[in-house]
């Protein structure tokens, strides 16, 4: 989902679509604190989440004049397939907040694009290069310094089975987006929310049941559907489609990074000398295989 094409915008607007795609990552860096205060469980945040942002969007959507019917058409499985991995991708990530913690789930969350990397020479018969074949190296061996002293401290084994789950279904996400090129970015968004949500549902009526929030919860899954959501994916797109794919790349890890700090200093969560060794490696990683050489 993440990619941008230069359109030559005027600074002005330019400087206007880096402060819309920033301002997204920083709220999503926000997701775990809101579902740490939620009582009910993750899939059915996940039921509201997609329920309220897919309605918000589609709405959006409908007022610009309606869907491009032929261009859905065309792509409707890859549509399909896009909203299936983005509802149980956020099933798995939530659940994951839950079992492990939201600084080491988000952590292992973003090996997603890593995996997409190292597997490009087959899905897109793309050049995997040196320079990438470190950054994959480099968020590997972060992820075997989390793992390896989730183990040791005891932390749950669940938690850090379903992180990978979720990165394993991330990285589908965008495979299966990258396979879109004809329907536009904010119809693809309101279009899988909306297809994650038939997803979830189904999920949540075979397994917990319809949720039952409390009051407590109310201004919380408000919050994660019309913010987290609908508000964050609309910044995310009408930025992402006027800027830099590069700066794109760039940017979008602010996302795990601001999701540490707001654990840190709201949940109190903290890392481990290892598992600090790891997040570098991992955020580093990932951001030196996405920078390109100034020759280049």
């Amino acid at each position: 989902m993440k990619g941008a094409k230069n359109t030559g915008a005027e600074p002005g607007s330019r400087g206007l679509s880096y402060g819309m795609y920033i301002l997204a990552m920083l709220i999503f860096g926000t997701n775990g604190l809101l579902v740490a205060r939620i009582s009910i469980a993750s899939s059915q945040i996940v039921l509201m989440r997609t329920l309220i942002g897919g309605l918000l969007l589609t709405g959006i959507v409908l007022l610009r004049g309606g869907f491009d019917r032929e261009a859905v058409r065309a792509e409707r499985v890859q549509l399909l397939c896009g909203g299936i991995a983005l509802g149980l991708n956020w099933v798995a990530l939530f659940e994951a907040y839950r079992l492990l913690n939201v600084s080491l789930a988000t952590l292992i969350y973003y090996v997603g694009p890593m995996l997409v990397l190292l597997f490009s020479p087959l899905l897109f018969r793309e050049k995997l290069t040196g320079r990438k074949l470190i950054s994959v190296l480099a968020v590997a061996v972060g992820l075997v310094c989390i793992s390896g002293s989730i183990a040791a401290g005891g932390m749950s084994a669940k938690g850090l089975l379903t992180a990978i789950v979720s990165a394993l279904f991330y990285a589908s996400l965008i495979v299966f987006n990258k396979r879109i090129v004809r329907t536009g970015g904010l119809q693809t968004a309101a279009l899988e929310l909306d297809i994650a949500f038939v997803v979830v549902l189904l999920y949540v009526l075979l397994t917990v049941g319809l949720p039952r929030p409390q009051a407590s919860d109310l201004p919380f899954l408000a919050a994660i559907g019309l913010i987290n959501t609908g508000l964050a994916y609309l910044l995310y797109f009408s930025g992402l489609q006027k800027l830099p794919a590069q700066s794109v790349a760039l940017i979008s890890y602010i996302d795990p990074v601001s999701a540490l700090l707001f654990s840190a200093l709201l949940l109190q969560e903290s890392l481990t000398p290892v598992q600090t060794l790891g997040a570098v490696l991992i955020i580093g990683g990932a951001m030196f295989g996405e920078l390109k050489n100034r020759r280049s």
